[in-house]
């Protein structure tokens, strides 16, 4: 990770390292696809946008309507604003309820709210991983489509 972390307050370089193992530990047992994105504050154009909707821009742009399966969920986070979404894919949906999507933000609500940035998301993410790995285990075929690398917007 770069030494210049604009979001060092909220999550260190050991940090953000570890989400990304997270995540690769994650999809060597799902096809599913994990992506976490940050942005440290809201862009000026981006001010009448809900967070929801600068996540599904950032949902399409990293072009994660475009897996194989349409397995991708995109972890999104404005950290100035302490905003998150969760974005999930048609494939996903399908198959996963509302109501597990709500438990999981209630999870993470309360780790952010204790500053506890870092295990907000790593739980966040292991949970998705675990209904990930139960409806979409890895095939024969499986590659990993997306990079685990995690996107910090200026």
């Amino acid at each position: 990770m770069s030494k210049k972390n604009i979001i060092s307050e909220y999550l260190s370089d050991e940090a953000l390292d570890n989400i990304v193992i997270t995540i690769s530990e994650i999809e060597k047992k799902t096809s599913g696809e994990l992506r976490v994105c940050i942005k440290r504050r809201r862009g000026f154009l981006e001010k009448k946008y809900t967070p929801r909707d600068i996540a599904l821009k950032e949902f399409v742009k990293l072009k994660m309507n475009e897996t194989k399966d349409k397995t991708g969920i995109l972890f999104f986070l404005i950290f100035d604003e302490k905003k998150y979404e969760i974005i999930a894919d048609e494939g996903i949906n399908s198959k996963i309820s509302p109501d597990f999507w709500n438990e999981i933000s209630d999870k993470i609500k309360n780790h952010f709210t204790n500053k506890n940035y870092h295990k907000g998301i790593t739980e966040g993410l292991n949970e998705m991983g675990n209904v990930l790995i139960k409806e979409f285990p890895v095939n024969e075929d499986d590659r990993d489509e997306l990079s685990n690398e995690v996107i910090i917007i200026r």
